[in-house]
């Protein structure tokens, strides 16, 4: 059973609803330790840079560097009364549509779960107002001794807590070299081809259907030297040094994935009726010809 990483609740005008928050995340990153030849595993010891002698964890100072080589300190003590306070409260500032929030701000995300029966009504009332509405609740949140900007926001059949990055820790692309001041006019003909490849790969969202290949790959090489195996990894084959102009590359692209996709899915609009038809007619066809069948046996 999950654990709450931190208990409080959300508030906005009057309404204070009690809440417990859980990790929404389970990382299954490979890790891997350093090992020295003969096997045994390495330690990393705290020394001092000047002397090079060992130094006890509790003579552990902080430091700011502000120019090279010169330090502001602070004891322990001293960044525990700095720290934010830690309230127990989600303050919701403002309700804003989910839409305008582009998914760079968000960080992390946690499950909100009610805390206690006399919470579920409420609960469950912001919860659905905010999915009908399109809306997400914006404020700010303390856990772990760093203040947080937090978007509590419909998720499932509850509520979901994202932390967010303030707008100034968002680089912006005036700043990121290569990336266009303006947006570039691109050909007809290139659009319509590039709409087509789009149209191709159209699917529906299932997070189901990604695998971390890598991840996958790696614990069986794990597991096959475990055993003793010996360990040959395929090499990848080099891409094409054939270097193709825009529109060849899409046309390729389109011709690659059409009947693929063809026979995969069929189109949307008047395409897909004509399928729903061909469909029921096949099967009307099937359960006709079973009739027969079975009254072919019985005369028999």
């Amino acid at each position: 059973m999950a654990r709450s990483i931190w208990t409080g609740s959300i508030s906005f005008g009057l309404v204070n609803i009690p809440v417990r928050v859980f990790s929404a995340v389970r990382p299954h990153d490979v890790r891997f330790h350093q090992v020295a030849p003969d096997g045994s595993r390495i330690h990393v010891e705290r020394v001092s840079g000047k002397t090079g002698k060992k130094v006890d964890f509790g003579d552990l100072k902080k430091g700011y560097e502000t120019a090279k080589g010169k330090w502001v300190l602070f004891d322990k003590g001293e960044l525990d009364k700095l720290a934010p306070a830690s309230t127990k409260t989600i303050d919701i500032e403002d309700f804003v549509a989910l839409d305008d929030i582009d998914p760079i701000y968000y960080e992390r995300t946690y499950h909100l779960a009610p805390q206690g029966e006399a919470a579920e009504s409420a609960y469950a009332l912001l919860a659905s107002v905010m999915s009908e509405r399109g809306r997400v609740g914006i404020g700010k949140v303390v856990m772990r001794d760093k203040q947080y900007l937090a978007a509590i926001r419909p998720y499932g059949k509850g509520l979901a807590l994202s932390t967010m990055l303030f707008a100034d820790e968002v680089v912006p692309q005036s700043d990121i070299e290569g990336v266009p001041a303006r947006k570039k006019t691109v050909g007809a003909r290139e659009k319509k081809l590039a709409g087509q490849i789009l149209d191709s790969l159209e699917s529906d969202w299932d997070p189901k259907r990604y695998h971390d290949d890598y991840e996958e790959q790696l614990r069986s090489i794990i597991r096959a030297k475990a055993k003793g195996k010996a360990v040959e990894v395929e090499e990848q084959p080099e891409p094409s040094a054939k270097v193709l102009d825009l529109v060849e590359a899409l046309q390729a692209s389109l011709e690659g994935r059409r009947p693929k996709r063809a026979a995969a899915r069929p189109s949307r609009g008047t395409g897909t009726k004509r399928a729903k038809k061909a469909t029921k007619k096949r099967a009307k066809k099937s359960a006709k010809k079973g009739r027969a069948h079975a009254a072919a046996r019985r005369s028999a």
